[in-house]
């Protein structure tokens, strides 16, 4: 993990697949908010694939795949990750441009996010969360008093990506809105000027 003073490492992701086995029909049929996980972690294929979901870059020209109100793109993507196979305990920062990961906090922090969703117990037992951040003032340079409504509906495009890409993959993930913003970005370390905007928990569904 990063210290202050001492180089960032940075871990390099699986590259994304670009077809899989569930239609887009099919995972939109089947698409359901989880709230109970099981025990098993996570591989890092399946963490590079769902944070390729939410804001994978897709297009010569830096386009993604989560639509961004003139292309500003003002969303950030932390990863609070427990149990995921080849990845230390912590929290990282993805990097859409090079789709890797910048450590940022060492150690679990999921209990203190689920102290700041107000104790909700799957914040706790999903293996990883991924909380997504927005620069409400990126967006705001071009589109004035309409930026936070915009980079609002870019969040909830972000979160039915995660869903989509969940349910394609057997995971399971469940949106969850109500915490102490400032909370979630200290415990998370979310940069000056990003906000917290939404927490997402995925896992293996838990029969």
């Amino acid at each position: 993990m990063q210290r202050e003073g001492s180089a960032v490492k940075r871990l390099t992701l699986p590259e994304p697949r670009l077809a899989g086995k569930v239609t887009v029909e099919g995972a939109l049929r089947e698409r359901r908010s989880v709230r109970r996980f099981s025990s098993q972690g996570l591989t890092l294929e399946e963490i590079g694939q769902l944070l390729w979901s939410v804001q994978g870059v897709t297009g010569t020209g830096g386009e993604r795949t989560t639509p961004s109100a003139g292309g500003l793109y003002p969303l950030q993507i932390y990863l609070a990750a427990a149990r995921v196979d080849g990845l230390e305990v912590g929290v990282y920062r993805y990097r859409a441009d090079k789709h890797d990961l910048e450590p940022v906090v060492e150690g679990d922090v999921r209990i203190r996010l689920a102290a700041a969703s107000h104790g909700v117990e799957w914040v706790d037992a999903a293996p990883v969360v991924l909380a997504i951040g927005g620069v409400v003032q990126r967006t705001a340079i071009k589109y004035g008093a309409r930026a936070r409504r915009y980079v609002y509906i870019e969040v909830g495009c972000a979160a039915e990506n995660i869903y989509l890409q969940a349910q394609s993959l057997g995971l399971g993930a469940v949106l969850v809105g109500a915490f102490d913003d400032q909370e979630v970005s200290d415990t998370m370390k979310l940069r000056e000027g990003e906000e917290a905007m939404a927490l997402m928990p995925v896992g293996r569904p838990r029969s």
